[in-house]
């Protein structure tokens, strides 16, 4: 089934450019300008992803997102943003965006990054772990039998983790995992989304290491 990306973006040639670039590598575009318009296509074309830029007209990115995490907490959502204002990146972790990419846009990295998002999308893996049940391919977690509700992020963080069960991961070896070499945010961005995993468990299974980083065990 071919993925359907919505693009939220006010300067039309960077749109325009990055629908092209999409749909050569079969995907299935949307197109929104500004804010309300980005949340009626979110909610009448049910897309598979969602590019979108902060600084929107009529309501701005980060307004957008909330309406979209009030509807959906596991669609990803790639949020672009002119400048690397550790605040505004933080505000956007704090809503659960899935990932950051700094303008001037490389579409290479872009389609990356789609791509690592929407992978594995039919895989049926099941995995265990203590009381947990994740399902790799329809990014699905239960606790007993239970659903939860991660945001992919936080869903990346869990299977990197538990694919390294036992073992201590420092902050930039999270990073890099789950953002990528380039980079350029706050470390603290780790913690935000430890945290946030951490009470979604519960507060089990996830250990701090002081001073090393985070590792998860079986209880």
């Amino acid at each position: 089934m071919e993925n359907k990306i919505l693009i939220v973006e006010d300067e039309y040639k960077l749109r325009r450019i990055m629908k092209d670039f999409l749909t050569k590598e079969n995907y299935k575009v949307i197109e929104a300008e500004e804010g309300l318009e980005a949340c009626d296509l979110f909610f009448s074309e049910k897309p598979d992803l969602v590019v979108l830029d902060v600084m929107l007209p009529k309501l701005n990115g980060f307004e957008v997102l909330k309406e979209i995490r009030e509807f959906d907490k596991t669609i990803p959502v790639i949020m672009l943003t002119a400048k690397a204002d550790e605040d505004d990146i933080l505000k956007g972790y704090n809503l659960n965006v899935d990932e950051y990419i700094i303008k001037p846009v490389s579409l290479k990295v872009l389609v990356a990054k789609i791509k690592a998002f929407l992978r594995n999308k039919n895989s049926l893996e099941t995995i265990v772990f203590g009381e947990l049940k994740i399902n790799a391919g329809s990014f699905e977690v239960f606790m007993n039998d239970e659903p939860l509700e991660l945001s992919s992020k936080e869903f990346e963080l869990l299977m990197l983790l538990i694919k390294n069960k036992g073992q201590v991961l420092s902050r930039d070896k999270i990073i890099t995992s789950l953002w990528g070499y380039d980079y350029e945010g706050d470390l603290r961005a780790v913690d935000s989304q430890i945290k946030r995993l951490r009470k979604k468990l519960n507060s089990r299974y996830i250990v701090t290491v002081r001073g090393a980083g985070y590792k998860i065990e079986e209880e």
